[in-house]
């Protein structure tokens, strides 16, 4: 049965109208655009308690603390705004007044577009609140990227993405798909994309954030999503900026383990080239939903999402990082990672996957004009590619970049990134090593 979708201003009134629902406001970078909306639609009475909105730093580190990161548009900050506005308001309000209330705390701290436009709009948003009277709080935060190129925009976005979240807690709690699906109602397309969002306390008690993550990208909420060894997610720029970063890619559905014998001599060769110190180096095993061999375009609403997070579980227990993303193509992961700004990053790609890039009999027409977009795409972001070598069980013979055939068209391309180093076999391998295809 289709979920019937009420627009912001119903929402908001819905959520004003209900005597057990009272909280907080604490908003930063975009105006108090969430808490205007509850004000606009009326009986808001009945639901505020406290709106207020530090921008001067003096005064929004006297009452959260400093940064010692200097980022203010930060989950940290966030946490801090939440753990502040909760501890007030259940400190201040008791008694019979409040004695059938259930209390929120809304937070978010963002930033738009500004004037010059050179900026990265985004914004941490985050919900602490009961499900009875005097119960243990539960937590929902997310992050968001602002993707309209108008600021107003921007903030009307995000105050139908307040409005959403303080909903889906109060209403949506019990089915996390619809949860989150609610999250962009009456936004328009492509306006936001969401690509980590965390849950936790008692309502969220059978809930794992991995999968939760992981519909976000199956969604087209987010195009990937990033978790550390513990299997928790983590937000891409943050883990990534400046750092060195060296992938490995698999599929989900592919039930051996990688080779991380050649994958650890792709690393060790990454540092050398790149100069990389340890302290700086980030290690990923991406876990492909779609077929590499795929352009991305088919329906993902088949995919096995428990066998997805079985795979990425097992990936995060070797101890790395990994990221689950719908990146068909190299190119698209390396746009991906671009905008995260790495100091640099190096790829681990079978052999295979070269020859069917370079071998035109792939592709429909525009072959060349499909070629030099994947190149430009890939290699113009500082981006080294590390070629395993697989043992071709026809003719016997281990392939290699020397060796590999290349469509005549593409061969003095192809010629021209093996000489600048931007493809790059993995040496100092032994046969043993060498898998078959």
């Amino acid at each position: 049965m289709q979920r019937e979708i009420l627009d912001t201003k119903r929402k908001a009134l819905n959520i004003n109208l209900d005597p057990k629902i009272y909280g907080t406001f604490a908003e930063i970078g975009a105006g108090q655009e969430v808490s205007r909306a509850f004000f606009n639609a009326g009986a808001a009475s009945g639901t505020v308690a406290k709106t207020m909105s530090a921008y001067d730093m003096t005064f929004s580190d006297s009452i959260y603390g400093a940064e010692d990161s200097g980022r203010y548009v930060s989950q940290n900050r966030l946490t801090k705004m939440l753990d502040h506005e909760y501890s007030l308001l259940v400190e201040r309000l008791h008694g019979e007044k409040y004695q059938n209330k259930t209390f929120f705390a809304f937070a978010n701290t963002v930033t738009t577009l500004n004037y010059t436009k050179t900026n990265d709009p985004h914004g941490w948003i985050g919900l602490r609140f009961q499900t009875e009277p005097g119960g243990e709080a539960s937590e929902i935060y997310f992050h968001v990227r602002l993707l309209d190129t108008d600021v107003l925009n921007q903030q009307w976005s995000l105050g139908v993405i307040g409005v959403n979240l303080i909903y889906a807690a109060f209403y949506y709690i019990n089915d996390p798909k619809t949860m989150i699906e609610s999250l962009v109602d009456n936004l328009n397309v492509g306006s936001v994309e969401i690509d980590l969002i965390s849950v936790n306390g008692p309502a969220f008690k059978n809930v794992n954030n991995l999968l939760l993550n992981l519909y976000l990208v199956v969604k087209d909420f987010s195009a990937a999503s990033i978790f550390d060894p513990e299997a928790q997610p983590r937000q891409a720029k943050d883990l990534l900026y400046k750092k060195d970063v060296m992938i490995l890619r698999t599929k989900y559905g592919q039930k051996s383990n990688p080779n991380f014998s050649l994958f650890n001599k792709a690393i060790d060769q990454f540092k050398r080239v790149n100069h990389v110190a340890d302290e700086n180096l980030r290690v990923l095993i991406e876990v492909l939903i779609t077929n590499v061999l795929t352009d991305g375009t088919e329906a993902q609403d088949d995919v096995d999402l428990e066998a997805v997070a079985k795979r990425a579980e097992e990936m995060c227990k070797t101890g790395n990082y990994v990221i689950v993303s719908n990146f068909a193509r190299k190119n698209r992961l390396a746009k991906y990672l671009d905008r995260c700004k790495p100091n640099s990053v190096g790829m681990s790609t079978n052999i295979n996957n070269l020859k069917f890039v370079f071998n035109s009999t792939n592709f429909g027409e525009n072959y060349t004009g499909h070629l030099l977009s994947y190149v430009n795409d890939m290699f113009s972001r500082n981006i080294r590619l590390f070629a395993y070598p697989f043992l071709d069980k026809k003719t016997n013979t281990v392939i290699t970049t020397q060796n590999m055939p290349v469509s005549p068209e593409a061969k003095p391309l192809f010629d021209f990134l093996l000489l600048n180093g931007y493809i790059t076999d993995i040496k100092d391998y032994n046969e043993g090593e060498v898998k078959t295809v």
